[in-house]
């Protein structure tokens, strides 16, 4: 099972920033001289830095301090912070090109998944968390949406009308930050996702260069179908529940798995998760995406799940967020 874990450039930027107080750059090191590597092979031999050892320098971190140190990190990603995919990060044309390289994320980082859903409204990009750490999982969305938001200011220049959403509470002092009062940060989301309204995804980069962009993302694709390394079980399965337009029974995957639904669940056990948890995952964060994007009727898209009547997915996804369908897009509009 590949580890959840942070770029290496990334995290080495991050040791020489002001981002994290003095002590815990210290813990930092005292841990990678543990494990036998330091910052300067981290990134001559692309070594990951892996996420538990954020859990071993903070120990008692939660959610408040995850937001916060996730804000804090993203405030220093750059332009040539994420290896393979710097060069088409800046040689991008729009935003469009920028936030579609999400889809090779899995290149620098596993320990979190997008969701990209296009509409005529825009673009709405879910963050799903995957270091099996609630905490953690923050930090990373954080980090990631935060970031993103950042190199697009870099790369395009006012993003005021992008937005992130994150499902969790705010934390205490954040109630006056400027993204916050501005609306471009939100909480209390039933799931994490950054929103790109239509008319924005079409900015025009500052730095465009077709040419390059084109052969970046020819490497991009090659070093996507070579990359090494198996997925944990559940993440398999999950890829698996949320392929094509209909949700799959736990029969149909245990059939592309070659193996038994006795074994698919033993399997999923094993991982401290069941096949019906995986896909009422994937159920709700289907749902919200679809209700955001607001191109469906509530009915359409409760048949697109393959909910039988319109009552029943309206039980569930009050059940997932306390809110009927038609309340949740009510409160939840997006600029």
């Amino acid at each position: 099972m590949v580890e959840p874990c942070v770029p290496p450039l990334a995290f080495v930027q991050l040791l020489a920033s002001q981002a994290l107080e003095p002590d815990a750059v210290a813990r930092f090191r005292r841990v990678m001289i543990r494990e036998g590597v330091s910052e300067s092979t981290m990134v001559e031999r692309d070594v990951q830095a892996p996420l538990r050892w954020f859990r071993e320098v903070y120990p008692a971190l939660d959610s408040a301090q995850a937001t916060h140190l996730g804000r804090a990190c993203a405030a220093q990603a750059q332009l040539t912070t994420f290896g393979p995919l710097s060069l088409p990060l800046v040689s991008a044309g729009s935003v469009a090109e920028i936030v579609e390289l999400l889809t090779y994320l899995p290149l620098i980082s596993t320990a979190l998944s997008p969701q990209l859903h296009h509409s005529d409204q825009g673009l709405t990009v879910g963050f799903t968390g995957h270091t099996g750490d609630p905490d953690l999982d923050r930090l990373v969305i954080t980090y990631c949406g935060s970031a993103l938001v950042r190199l697009l200011k870099l790369l395009v220049g006012d993003m005021s009308t992008v937005t992130l959403h994150l499902a969790w509470s705010a934390p205490p002092g954040l109630a006056d930050d400027s993204d916050v009062v501005s609306g471009q940060l939100a909480f209390d989301a039933p799931i994490s996702f950054l929103r790109v309204p239509a008319e924005t995804l079409s900015e025009v980069c500052r730095f465009s260069d077709p040419i390059a962009y084109r052969h970046a993302i020819a490497e991009l694709e090659k070093a996507l179908e070579r990359r090494n390394g198996p997925l944990s079980f559940s993440r398999t399965v999950r890829l698996l529940v949320d392929e094509g337009d209909v949700l799959r029974s736990s029969q149909s995957v245990a059939d592309e798995l070659s193996m038994s639904a006795s074994t698919l669940k033993r399997r999923l056990a094993d991982e401290g998760t069941t096949f019906r948890e995986l896909r009422e995952t994937s159920l709700r964060e289907r749902a919200v995406l679809r209700l955001l994007e607001r191109t469906a009727t509530v009915s359409e898209i409760a048949s697109d799940l393959g909910y039988s009547d319109l009552t029943n997915f309206s039980h569930a996804f009050k059940r997932w967020t306390g809110q009927s369908p038609s309340q949740f897009q009510r409160e939840q509009g997006v600029r």
